[in-house]
């Protein structure tokens, strides 16, 4: 599938690329972009055939965040106008968030404002060593405000008090070591290999135990360690358990086999 903006493809093993193609615009989004990406992405979450979703940029940039083009005529636009784009970004960036299958960002290449927030929303993110990364709103008098959830749940508030306000360009190793990416390699050819070797990986486990896991985590993030929290991840394990995946996955291991969720 492919038009202007996206190519999207599917492989037999259920692994889905989206691929942003922009390159002479370095992937920057206008509210046509915003919604053909979420349109795709919940096409692709609906499809019962699809089990990753991977998200990925062709040429030099993984995405610079707004185009320049968009911005000048939001400059012109009323507070209602203004109100509805936002919100367009942030059902783009929510759904990419909470997709039920599991997602992986490889940024190739720099990274700014909303691109930043792609990343973020992703379950997974990889980028190569001439990645850079910027949330560089601050410089144009406005703020990452609609990624702000998911960029902060990734670099937590410290890290975020100092790149939200400087709009520092910083590196890939920066990126790692305050949580945005997970991994960094060298170029472009071991960022496919990367993400070759992870969705393989993921293609081992569950599908709905994954969605399970995702969903474990944003309801136990941040919450005390009370009775409630306790019965909530009691009766969690407990309904996995007596689900189909959950005897299945018992039963295939028990028996040495492959689980039949596998594709072979």
């Amino acid at each position: 599938m492919t038009n202007s903006a996206l190519i999207i493809t599917i492989d037999d093993s259920g692994r889905a690329r989206i691929t942003m193609n922009r390159p002479e615009l370095h992937n920057a989004f206008d509210d046509s972009l915003i919604a053909e990406l979420t349109a795709v992405l919940k096409q692709l979450d609906d499809d019962p055939d699809v089990r990753t979703v991977t998200l990925a940029a062709s040429g030099k940039s993984f995405s610079a965040g707004a185009d320049l083009n968009w911005m000048r005529r939001m400059a012109d636009y009323s507070h209602e106008q203004n109100l509805a784009d936002a919100e367009a970004l942030a059902e783009l960036m929510r759904t990419l968030d909470t997709l039920s299958k599991p997602t992986l960002a490889l940024v190739q290449g720099a990274a700014y404002g909303g691109g930043v927030g792609l990343a973020a929303c992703c379950d997974i993110a990889i980028a190569t060593e001439r990645a850079s990364f910027c949330l560089s709103e601050v410089k144009l008098g406005l703020i990452p405000a609609v990624i702000s959830p998911y960029v902060l749940a990734a670099i937590g508030a410290r890290a975020a008090r100092r790149y939200f306000q400087t709009a520092e360009v910083f590196d890939a190793g920066e990126a790692l070591r305050i949580g945005l990416v997970h991994l960094v390699v060298a170029d472009n050819v071991e960022l496919a290999a990367a993400g070759e070797r992870m969705t393989s990986q993921l293609l081992k486990n569950g599908p709905n135990a994954m969605n399970a896991a995702k969903n474990l985590i944003a309801a136990v993030a941040g919450r005390p360690v009370d009775d409630a929290l306790i019965a909530d991840t009691a009766g969690r394990i407990a309904g996995q358990r007596a689900s189909w995946e959950g005897r299945e996955g018992l039963s295939a291991f028990l028996e040495k086999r492959t689980p039949a969720w596998v594709r072979e």
